[in-house]
């Protein structure tokens, strides 16, 4: 059962997220969160798998959320990503519109495993809670190509690049290839390896860039200037 917890500020949209959620039978709304500091003390009262993350909302908004939940993390685990046993193990996704890009972009910073769009249809909707349930990153073409773009318009900070400093060039190789989109099958194929091979590098990826998710290392990808778009 794939545990889950909605907070938006709005009565009737959690009513109808839930309604579309619980029409699958392994999908749980377990709580529904009205702002953002009834959202904070909600996910971790009943640690739920997937959080749908509204990013405006009154009190404190979904950034704020973001923000405090990360650092609750970091201090309940030492600073490990370690998904099985703490904090981590609880995925966020935004919900936005077209008009709140630049929040997006300061939510997948902040650690969300991914956003859509709140005019989803029902399948996309379940379908986007199995996928982040799973640990999978979750990318709705709709806004896609804004945050990218985003992404790879900002100026690349020394700091940024020397982030890519503890990694191999193998691990740079694959880093490179999930910015652009890769799974690990297709990894496997670019860079003769077998997908085994390719799952354990995105892993080690994660660890040595902190980061918690595929989300996270495009990120990390586009911050650093490993990849551009055309490259």
């Amino acid at each position: 059962m794939i545990r889950v917890l909605l907070a938006d500020d709005q009565p009737l949209v959690r009513t109808g997220v839930r309604a579309l959620l619980e029409r699958d039978e392994e999908i749980e709304v377990v709580a529904e969160s009205g702002d953002g500091r009834e959202a904070l003390a909600d996910i971790d009262r009943y640690r739920p798998d997937v959080v749908l993350l509204d990013l405006q909302m009154p009190g404190l908004d979904g950034l704020a959320v973001l923000r405090e939940w990360e650092r609750r993390a970091d201090r309940s685990s030492g600073g490990r990503v370690d998904t099985s046993t703490d904090r981590r193990s609880t995925r966020v996704v935004v919900l936005t519109t077209f008009g709140e890009d630049d929040n997006v972009f300061a939510a997948l910073r902040l650690g969300a495993s991914g956003f859509l769009l709140k005019d989803a249809g029902p399948r996309e909707l379940r379908e986007a809670v199995r996928t982040v349930a799973a640990g999978e990153a979750l990318l709705s073409p709709g806004v896609t190509r804004r945050v990218i773009e985003r992404l790879a318009d900002a100026s690349v900070a020394p700091e940024a690049a020397a982030r890519l400093d503890v990694l191999t060039d193998r691990e740079r190789e694959v880093l490179a290839l999930v910015g652009r989109g890769m799974s690990n099958q297709e990894i496997g194929g670019e860079l003769h390896l077998s997908p085994a091979t390719a799952r354990t590098h995105v892993g080690r990826l994660l660890a040595k860039l902190g980061v918690r998710d595929r989300v996270g290392l495009v990120v990390v990808a586009y911050e650093t200037g490993l990849v551009r778009p055309g490259r």
